[in-house]
């Protein structure tokens, strides 16, 4: 019996396993070197990052935001003061991811122009530009692109357009998706697991590359 019991844990693991292999190997992993390695020999271009989860780990001025504002619910997205707050300082409380560091130092050093496009809004005022030239060591800056929020239409897709862009790197399905509608490179940055931003989405679902540890 106990033999028994073991045989069918054993398979169970190998199922479980196999499953788990199945769907690594779905996913387009690359690591920084093999981005970089695909760029060689091109000239320098535009590239963009999404900001909140994918260059930054904002979620503290999202949990303040939500304590200060509307703690049971997240109206407090609705609320301009919120986003005045988070746009104007708050963002000195973000944590620069590393994986976000190595992905900008290698376009730095091939001479590629950074924008930064997120869907915040667009407030009267933002020290976001600043923030992210300081901790990325940005000379001359192109400054933060907010494109706001509306339920049914991406407005990333624009100002990739606009601009040129060639690779856009993001955490979720909708910077994926810019990059899809913009008929551009999409490379998806790992959104940490204690992001407040919930549910977590799934990488690879739509076919994209993935870098390997850009949770953090």
């Amino acid at each position: 019996m106990l033999r028994k019991t073991f045989l069918i844990l054993l398979m169970s693991l190998v199922a479980i396993g196999f499953s788990f292999a199945q769907e690594s190997s779905e996913i387009k992993w690359v690591t920084v070197n093999d981005i970089a390695a695909s760029l060689e020999g091109k000239d320098p271009m535009s590239v963009g990052f999404d900001v909140d989860d994918t260059v930054l780990f904002s979620s503290p001025g999202f949990y303040y935001g939500q304590q200060k504002y509307s703690p049971a619910s997240h109206d407090f997205l609705k609320q301009e003061s919120f986003w005045e707050e988070l746009n104007n300082g708050l963002d000195v409380y973000s944590i620069p991811k590393e994986s976000a560091r190595k992905i900008i130092e290698m376009h730095k050093k091939r001479g590629d122009t950074i924008f930064f496009i997120t869907a915040r809004p667009q407030t009267k005022t933002e020290k976001v530009t600043e923030i992210l030239a300081k901790v990325f060591s940005l000379k001359n800056p192109q400054p933060v692109i907010f494109t706001g929020f509306k339920k049914g239409e991406n407005h990333k897709v624009k100002p990739i357009l606009e601009n040129k862009i060639q690779i856009y790197y993001g955490d979720s399905d909708g910077d994926i998706e810019a990059a899809l509608e913009a008929k551009i490179r999409g490379i998806r940055i790992i959104r940490a697991g204690n992001s407040t931003h919930k549910p977590l989405p799934k990488n690879g679902a739509l076919g994209e590359e993935v870098v390997v540890n850009s949770a953090y």
